[in-house]
C-alpha cells in the first residue's frame, strides 16, 4: 500500500467502547444466568454459558479489529496494516441504500471476482462477491468513501 490515501475510515474510541461494552455486558449477564440459575435445567444453563462465552470472545475480537483503519487508494481498499480487502479493478458496483444488504452506517461493494471469506467484526466482512464496510464506523466517513468509490466506478457526465 504505497499509494496516497483518497479516503480513510477510522472507528472512534467512543463507538468502539460502546460496541465492546454492550457485547461484554451481554456476555457477563449470560454467564451469570448460567452459573446462578439453579431452577434452570442443565441444557439451558449450558446454552447460556456457551452464548455468554461467545459474546465475551466476540467483544474482545471487536476491540482488536476496530483498532484498524480502512484506507481507499488508487490501487484499492486496504486496512492500515496493508491487508488488501479488494482492488480497484474488482469493484463492480456499490450499494448503500436503505434496503441494501450492508453493515450499519456503511456500504456494500459488489466485486467482479469472488474473494475469500473474511470478517473483521465491527469493521468489514467479505463473502463471495460482496464486501461490506461498516459497523462501528462514522456514517459521514463511510459516506465520503462510498461517494469516492461511486465516482470512480461511474464518473459524472462530462469527465
Amino acid at each position: 500500500m504505497t499509494d496516497e490515501a483518497l479516503a480513510v475510515i477510522t472507528p472512534s474510541l467512543f463507538r468502539r467502547g460502546m460496541a465492546v461494552g454492550l457485547l461484554g455486558a451481554l456476555g457477563v449477564v449470560l454467564v451469570y444466568l448460567a452459573l446462578g440459575g439453579e431452577e434452570a435445567g442443565f441444557g439451558l444453563r449450558a446454552l447460556f454459558l456457551a452464548l455468554g462465552t461467545g459474546a465475551l470472545v466476540l467483544a474482545e475480537r471487536v476491540w482488536r479489529t476496530t483498532a484498524a483503519s480502512l484506507v481507499l487508494t488508487e490501487a484499492g481498499l486496504f486496512e492500515d496494516n496493508g491487508r488488501l480487502l479488494c482492488t480497484s479493478e474488482d469493484m463492480a458496483a456499490i450499494e448503500r441504500g436503505a434496503f441494501a444488504f450492508k453493515p450499519s452506517n456503511g456500504f456494500a461493494i459488489k466485486l467482479a471476482r469472488p474473494g475469500s471469506r473474511a470478517w473483521a467484526p465491527g469493521l468489514w466482512w467479505r463473502m463471495g462477491r460482496r464486501l461490506g464496510v461498516g459497523g462501528v464506523v462514522s456514517k459521514s466517513e463511510a459516506k465520503a468513501m462510498a461517494d469516492l468509490i461511486s465516482l470512480r466506478l461511474r464518473p459524472p457526465p462530462g469527465f
